[in-house]
């Protein structure tokens, strides 16, 4: 995030090949066939029609995405593993069933699992044969993951670990085969594998839950459960790098399959637009419709053009190191995939709110897909790390980056007015930098005032935001839609991130002098004329409204 990255090196929705779409447009078809007509059946917990679902998907290789070829795998990249769960994004409850099953309840094995676990257990989960889940939170440790009350202890010839304790909220619990369990030992967390038929395992019953109400959730009970010595995966007392890696992988999978139901609220939203009419006209010729619209698809361009870059970046870091480096990696690439992960979910949790808001009183009545698409949303700003955590995260690694070479002396040069966005990335990427240095100076304890790591975190979202969009709009020549959307993006970006810059310098600074030097270089600094942003807005709704089909390819 220090300079604005050469154009060509940024991966873009729009650089994936034929081949790869076709890959898409499987998972596409395969929802609306196979999944859509079942959701009734779904959300009644037929599991006997989810596992065959899980098996449809098999055969068609939507479970093998990134499973190596030597297990039954595609081997296939990020790119396309997000591609992927864009598409079953609108799969409802089933695409969370999918996305563990793919994400945190077979990656394990990929990267921390020995050959013959691979060899034994990646085949069944890449064809479907076997579900996959993962059991890390505990009744006492949701958010504090890394220290579970589970525990394991190795029997006196030490053949086998021997498990107590219960894991609560798993996804697929009733469904699954195979659990990734983590369990305190005297060594410390340590990851084990676990299948449903070892003496000792059990299910809770279903939660009742606000939504997503078609995929299992409940609690894994493990009473002197006996797991084989092999069965560790990984190493003994260092469960924290599987779980922890693992959750950043998911957290972008999430990210992705937010994106894709964000683009189905956005299509309800505007087909029922068309449809629906008061005052003798429809309702998305309304000026005030039509903000909403536009501002529902630039945010979908903002982080659909984030997503795609971080997994582009992660391929690339993945390519270039062998297999024992792979993990730190991974590791890399952690402030990236809680950014995407907050973003994406937050995007969503407003699409959402507005598709409802577009349809009036019909989006609340159960009748209409958008008001199970609202309550479906919900439990994205919580699940794979709550946005609260994955914020302390990203600030802590931000900090940890900046704040030992910031310098503020010098603001970026004056813009050249063809260069109006480049400048306000520029421009906020300095007002990061005082940032940091007010709250360094200011010796402020992160950790007890987490205030400023909201803050910290957001900046650094929004200009990861701005910036992607920026280069994939530059890199690809796009249309003037994109061209307005980037433009939208950057300004209000902007805007947000001095608002933060100004509440921390308020918050840090208690010299009132110095308190007001800093606002007042603040209100100096050369910034670019702001525009008339109804009129862009109003002309991305026109272009949404007139081509509905737009959305779908808004990549």
């Amino acid at each position: 995030m220090d300079t604005l990255e050469n154009k060509m090196t940024i991966f873009t929705p729009e650089d994936f090949q034929e081949e790869e779409g076709l890959i898409a447009k499987t998972a596409e078809l395969f929802i609306k066939q196979d999944v859509a007509t079942n959701m009734a059946a779904i959300e009644q917990h037929q599991y006997d029609i989810t596992r065959r679902l899980f098996q449809k998907a098999g055969d068609l290789g939507l479970l093998a995405i990134e499973i190596p070829e030597a297990y039954g795998g595609l081997e296939l990249n990020k790119k396309i593993s997000g591609l992927v769960a864009e598409r079953m994004g609108y799969g409802s409850s089933f695409s969370v069933s999918y996305n563990i099953h793919a994400g945190v309840g077979t990656l394990p094995y990929v990267y921390f699992g020995d050959a013959s676990q691979k060899l034994k257990y990646l085949p069944k989960l890449a064809s479907g044969e076997w579900i996959g889940a993962y059991a890390l939170t505990e009744p006492d440790a949701g958010s504090d993951a890394l220290h579970p009350k589970t525990n394991a202890i190795l029997n006196e010839d030490g053949s086998a670990w021997v498990i107590n304790g219960e894991k609560q909220w798993i996804t697929n619990a009733q469904l699954a085969n195979l659990f990734v369990v983590f369990a305190k030992t005297s060594e410390g967390m340590t990851a084990f594998i676990v299948e449903r038929t070892f003496s000792g395992v059990s299910i809770g019953q279903e939660e009742e839950k606000m939504g997503i109400k078609g995929s299992s959730t409940a609690t894994l009970i493990l009473q002197d459960v006996v797991v084989p010595r092999e069965n560790v995966l990984g190493e003994v007392g260092k469960g924290h790098k599987v779980a922890m890696n693992i959750l950043n992988m998911a957290r972008l999978k999430l990210a992705f399959s937010n994106i894709g139901t964000s683009k189905q609220a956005l299509q309800l939203a505007v087909t029922y637009g068309r449809e629906r009419k008061q005052f003798h006209q429809p309702i998305v010729h309304f000026t005030m419709i039509q903000e909403k619209l536009a501002d529902m698809a630039t945010s979908i361009y903002g982080a659909e053009s984030a997503a795609y870059r971080t997994a582009g970046e992660i391929d690339d870091a993945m390519e270039v190191t062998d297999k024992e480096s792979m993990v730190q990696k991974i590791a890399d690439f952690a402030l990236e995939c809680a950014l995407n992960k907050v973003n994406c979910s937050e995007v969503l949790g407003k699409i959402v709110d507005e598709a409802v808001q577009i349809h009036g009183g019909y989006g609340y009545m159960q009748d209409y897909e958008v008001e199970r698409l609202y309550r479906d949303a919900r439990i994205s700003r919580i699940f794979e790390g709550t946005n609260e955590i994955n914020r302390l995260t990203m600030a802590k690694l931000l900090y940890k980056k900046y704040s030992q070479a910031t310098s503020t002396e010098n603001a970026p040069v004056a813009y050249q007015p063809a260069e109006k966005n480049q400048q306000y990335i520029r421009l906020a990427k300095y007002l990061m930098q005082i940032a940091i240095a007010v709250i360094a100076d200011a010796q402020i304890q992160l950790e007890q005032e987490q205030e400023y790591m909201r803050l910290l975190a957001d900046i650094a979202k929004d200009i990861y935001v701005m910036e992607a969009s920026l280069l994939r709009t530059e890199k690809n020549a796009c249309d003037n839609m994109k061209h307005l959307m980037t433009d939208i993006l950057c300004q209000e970006g902007y805007r947000k991130i001095e608002k933060r810059t100004i509440d921390i310098i308020c918050a840090a600074e208690t010299n009132e002098q110095k308190r007001k030097t800093r606002l007042d270089h603040i209100q100096r600094l050369n910034i670019p004329l702001h525009q008339n942003l109804f009129m862009k807005k109003r002309e991305i709704a026109r272009g949404i409204i007139n081509n509905p089909k737009s959305i779908s390819s808004l990549s």
